[in-house]
């Protein structure tokens, strides 16, 4: 009988997975309905569509480029007080991207501010308390349970944020979602770690940790995959509602494919973690990839109606953040649990890039072309080279030689 591991004082394994998916529910939740605030704050404030988006670029940028520095503090000083840091800024980020009248306040508040908290409130982080709670068989599924938790976020927040938005206007509901960031201040008491936890994981320097990795062949390769995948995601999230508003499809056919996209997409990463403990996770992101390229080619090829855009939201949901699993589980498998945060978090810079470079492209080539259709085709194929990509990494630990004992 396998009786859970405490983690901290009173607490258990399963008292930090919730925890730890209700922060990321909050966190990913607030952040996906963003999309919905692109047509009123453009329409109101006089910008271009590709001031919106530089701005959710520049957000996606900044949460990746922070990610490696809250990982480290994470995992040399305790997720917990990274997490209050995280909810802390999110809920100032929120406050002032509801005010900022000019873009370049607008892109502080809501790109940089807002970035830099995501980076201290969603997955790096927690898969670092994740990994190293839960016992390396397990990692797999208790990613899968957390990826899940940002999908019901998603699920949840998306009709809630379109409710907000049109009952109290759209700064009125980023002034009540500022209030709901602060609970993740709460939440992070629950993923206090017992002083040293992390560093008693192993004796390896964060100098040591970067320079194995980023000369390990498998390592890049999965950065290269995670690229694809925030390009594919980001731009589909932010910029879906526009491309069907200007194909004459209403308010309630976005709100219900994004609705659908977060819907399955619990399923997806669910089933993602539990098929990585039993699977090779090289071809389950292999054939991820591979299925959204399928997936968009038959989505701008078919007749655009409800219900075509139905159906692709439920399959682009279902393969949203399933690479999120077993890519962070491989990195753990093959590296370890002690720098986890920090090598995820350089990972996740990665996706992030591509994110930049999925909502950025997609504002600044519809001004330029009328139309989304070069993005559609780029998404394509970047999904085709990450199918191949990952297929040659290697999962198995990485052989180190002994590190000599302090005395």
């Amino acid at each position: 009988m396998n009786t859970p591991t405490p983690v901290a004082r009173g607490l258990s394994v399963q008292q930090v997975l919730l925890c730890g998916a209700l922060i990321v529910t909050l966190s990913m939740g607030i952040r996906h309905g963003f999309g919905f605030w692109l047509q009123p704050i453009i329409t109101e404030r006089g910008w271009t569509r590709e001031t919106f988006s530089f701005a959710m670029a520049v957000q996606n940028l900044a949460w990746g480029a922070a990610g490696p520095f809250t990982g480290m503090l994470a995992d040399r000083f305790g997720a917990w007080k990274v997490l209050v840091a995280g909810g802390l800024l999110y809920a100032m980020g929120l406050l002032l991207m509801a005010v900022s009248a000019q873009p370049l306040t607008f892109t502080l508040s809501a790109g940089v501010l807002i970035g830099i908290a995501q980076s201290g409130s969603t997955y790096a982080v927690i898969y670092g308390v994740l990994g190293r709670a839960v016992s390396p068989e397990k990692r797999s599924w208790a990613f899968g349970v957390a990826a899940a938790a940002g999908s019901f976020g998603q699920f949840v927040m998306i009709p809630v944020e379109t409710w907000l938005i049109s009952h109290l206007g759209w700064q009125g509901a980023l002034f009540l979602l500022a209030a709901t960031a602060l609970l993740i201040m709460g939440l992070a008491l629950g993923l206090r770690e017992p002083a040293g936890q992390a560093r008693a994981a192993g004796h390896q320097s964060i100098g040591q940790a970067l320079k194995e990795a980023f000369g390990y062949r498998s390592f890049q390769l999965l950065m290269l995959g995670y690229f694809v995948c925030g390009f594919q995601v980001v731009f589909i999230g932010v910029h879906l509602p526009s491309y069907l508003k200007d194909h004459g499809l209403g308010l309630g056919v976005s709100t219900g494919a994004l609705m659908l996209i977060g819907l399955f997409n619990i399923f997806g990463t669910y089933t993602a973690g539990l098929l990585g403990q039993r699977f090779p996770k090289r071809y389950l992101l292999s054939a991820i990839y591979g299925l959204r390229a399928v997936a968009i080619v038959v989505f701008i090829t078919v007749p655009l109606t409800p219900l075509s855009v139905y159906v692709f939201a439920a399959v682009i949901g279902f393969l949203w953040l399933s690479t999120v699993p077993p890519t962070n589980a491989v990195v753990a498998q093959i590296f370890g649990a002690q720098h986890l945060s920090m090598l995820s978090g350089f990972v996740f810079f990665s996706h992030q890039i591509g994110s930049f470079l999925g909502v950025w492209l997609g504002g600044r080539l519809y001004d330029a072309t009328g139309s989304y259709d070069v993005v559609w085709y780029l998404a394509i194929a970047l999904g085709v080279m990450a199918m191949l990509a990952n297929l040659p990494v290697r999962e198995s630990a990485i052989a180190r030689a002994p590190q000599p004992q302090p005395a």
